[in-house]
């Protein structure tokens, strides 16, 4: 009975803790993104309504759609989607105007975009008076930020002509991304959806080894059926626990004003930088280097103590944990009709999901002699162990592409430095238990960790830029504005270098916005005929190249390769003088 109380205490401290870090973390985010700076008379990057307004005109069978960019920003070409509501109306293939094609960063190729405005022909069939439409776009900015898809709805009276456009979706009902409507499903089977879709989570492959683990362990440890029946148990609790505790927490956030579902902890890079390294971490004790890896999983530990049954509950969140990146099919009529209920019925629907996911280790735990059927314990399950380490790893290697497209590819090589450093770190407190000894390695894994965080940090006090073309430094120029060219490469240490000591510092970044000196980059990682020609104006074979144009129509300062702080602090005062 005590340790039926402390693992339900135990329980009751994991739903707040859960809850109030996702809570504070999505407060953060907002904080973060609210504050992003742009360098620009603002000093802010604008929200996405006001970055690209849109107004509608009714012609005749077709609707003129304007969009109004401000400048600094872009629209995508193949962004646009526009879709009907209802089933009444028909709308014909879109008709574009003309747009510039450009390298992008962010989807890593040339992309056809639109700046300041653009106009686009939508022709419709329809014999109502009235049209429901859905239109998506998605634009950036020239100094970095890229906006994710922005919906939204139009109701269109065809006879006055005017145009309501919401960023609310209309209520009406529409089809799941299953193809059914969950509010048309009566609750007995939304709930069998949720446990299908529980069940199905337990082969992808972050989960699935951590069930194989854990199914290997019964046949080990668990001698008798009340020991099986109590870690059964244990185990189950953990993850409907961890299942309601989710959503719990979305829940919260949503009835706080946010659009949010489930996998909403994965938008927090942070969070997922931490599975990064849990699951190297996890990957590493299956494959036999550490042994906090296996500990993990509940291998080799008694049973019949506390601590097992412990372990066993923890084993269950663990699992809920590594799930969270994963969608099984028939979860979504299940996700989709929670979030529009009650919050009991939706605590149920998450219930259900998580008592799916534990329902193999429950038939384990319950149906007498079906452990007899699994395999004997040998020698080919230390090999087969290892093994499971590699979907592991995979899935750490997946989770490390979400970071880089996240953030960026620095962030990302931060997190793969991070994870070297973990297993210098490992591998020096194993040499010996000498005191001096167990302190490098404590700092070692404390750098493990610290440079990930720095990173972040670091991307976000870098100085926002504009992308080198000879035709926008020539119409900077002609405004007589000051102008900072840094011509790079990803390959260059020494730009690298510069970039971090110099031309990311506080007071350089402020010095830039405060007199309105545009940050012009030339990436020349790739070869660029423009960034050649410019580097041979200035007899140069290769990058670094640093130029400063003053106020005015002034001469151009050509900087060192190597930079300080100071020295470029000096140089933008006198170009403003």
């Amino acid at each position: 009975m005590k340790t039926a109380t402390r693992l339900f205490l135990t329980s009751l401290i994991l739903i707040a803790g859960w809850t109030s870090a996702a809570i504070e973390n999505d407060f953060l985010a907002r904080e973060t993104n609210n504050n992003l700076t742009l360098i620009s008379g603002s000093g802010e990057f604008v929200p996405v309504d006001q970055a690209y307004a849109v107004t509608v005109v009714v012609e005749s069978e077709q609707l003129l759609f304007n969009w109004t960019i401000r400048d600094g920003y872009y629209l995508y070409r193949d962004r646009f989607k526009f879709k009907s509501v209802d089933t009444n109306a028909v709308l014909a293939n879109p008709e574009f105007a003309s747009g510039t094609v450009k390298w992008d960063d962010y989807f890593e190729t040339e992309l056809e975009v639109y700046y300041r405005q653009t106009s686009v022909k939508v022709p419709f069939a329809t014999e109502s008076t009235r049209l429901k439409l859905e239109i998506e776009s998605q634009g950036c900015a020239d100094a970095g930020l890229c906006y994710p898809p922005y919906r939204q709805w139009l109701d269109v009276d065809l006879q006055s002509g005017i145009v309501e456009i919401s960023s609310q979706p209309p209520a009406i009902s529409s089809p799941s991304e299953d193809g059914i409507a969950p509010e048309n499903l009566p609750l007995h089977l939304i709930l069998l959806f949720a446990l299908a879709g529980g069940m199905i989570l337990n082969l992808m492959p972050c989960v699935f080894p951590i069930l194989s683990i854990k199914v290997l362990s019964f046949t080990m440890n668990h001698k008798t059926n009340r020991s099986k029946h109590i870690h059964g148990l244990a185990y189950t609790f953990g993850v409907v626990l961890s299942f309601v505790a989710i959503a719990i927490a979305m829940l919260s956030l949503r009835a706080a004003g946010e659009s949010i579902g489930w996998g909403f902890q994965l938008q927090s890079p942070l969070f997922v930088i931490f599975l990064v390294y849990l699951f190297f971490v996890m990957g590493l004790g299956l494959s036999g280097y550490l042994e906090i890896g296996s500990n993990l999983m509940s291998l080799g530990q008694n049973s019949q103590r506390p601590e097992g049954l412990r372990s066993s509950f923890m084993t269950g969140v663990l699992a809920t944990t590594v799930a969270s990146p994963c969608t099984a099919p028939f979860m979504g009529p299940a996700l989709g009709f929670a979030i529009s209920q009650s919050t009991s019925i939706a605590l149920l629907v998450f219930a259900f999901l998580g008592l799916g996911m534990a329902l193999p280790f429950i038939l384990l735990a319950w149906v007498p002699g079906l452990t007899d059927r699994l395999p004997k314990p040998g020698p080919w399950m230390e090999a087969f162990k290892q093994f499971l380490a590699f979907p592991i790893y995979l899935s750490a290697v997946w989770l490390l592409w979400v970071v880089g497209r996240q953030t960026s590819i620095d962030v990302a090589a931060a997190v793969i430095i991070g994870l070297v450093l973990l297993v210098m770190g490992c591998w020096i407190w194993r040499l010996n238990k000498k005191p001096t000894t167990r302190l490098a390695a404590a700092l070692v894994l404390g750098g493990s960790l610290a440079i990930p965080l720095a990173a972040i940090s670091e991307a976000e006090a870098e100085p926002d830029f504009l992308t080198y073309s000879p035709e926008l430094l020539a119409d900077l120029r002609a405004d007589s504005q000051p102008v900072f060219i840094n011509l790079t490469a990803d390959w260059c240490i020494t730009c690298l270098v510069n970039e971090r000591v110099a031309l990311s510092s506080d007071n350089v970044v402020q010095l830039m916005r405060n007199n309105n000196i545009t940050y012009l980059k030339g990436d020349w990682t790739n070869s660029d005929p423009q960034i050649t020609e410019l580097l041979g104006r200035f007899n140069r074979s290769g990058v670094p190249l640093y130029l400063l144009y003053p106020h005015g129509q002034g001469e151009v300062q050509i900087l060192p390769q190597i930079l300080t702080e100071s020295m470029v602090i000096e140089a933008l005062n006198k170009a403003v003088d």
